[in-house]
């Protein structure tokens, strides 16, 4: 699926209003930008390009795009019936602070894949945008991956 949304921006280097596409296909993924974009996180600062690929392969991945450059990404893990884990969920800071994040999380959560499953999410940060859109803290447990 596409989605197209005309955004007015705060940084001088765009024009006032420019549009964005944000798509759901995996194989349109810029691995270089989504790596670029992680190696920011405090999450995923070291993930390779082939982590990176290896994640695609299982994921429902939507890419944010400002004419044909990959600004944005964010991914669910999800069997489509029962649970979703949210993921990786990012956008480039020049393209922040007007509503493509709101914007983009909507339409992710309200994909015909995801929207009627439990959807997780593991984050340190925007735990107020998130409780907008119906998270909830709860505890949980975790086993990390072995080195």
């Amino acid at each position: 699926m596409e989605w197209t949304r005309t955004a007015c921006l705060a940084s001088t280097d765009y024009p006032a209003s420019t549009e964005y596409t944000l798509l759901d296909n995996s194989a349109l993924v810029d691995v270089a930008a989504v790596h670029r974009l992680l190696s920011t996180s405090y999450w995923a600062p070291d993930r390779t390009d082939e982590v990176i690929r290896a994640s695609l392969d299982s994921s429902l991945c939507f890419s944010l795009l400002h004419g044909s450059d990959q600004v944005g990404f964010g991914r669910f893990v999800t069997d489509s019936a029962t649970f979703s884990w949210f993921c990786d969920f990012i956008i480039d800071p020049d393209h922040r602070a007007n509503g493509l994040g709101k914007w983009m999380l909507g339409i992710m959560l309200d994909h015909p894949a995801v929207r009627d499953t439990s959807i997780y999410l593991g984050t340190r940060d925007a735990h107020e945008l998130y409780r907008r859109y119906g998270f909830e803290d709860k505890e949980m447990m975790k086993r990390p991956a072995k080195e």
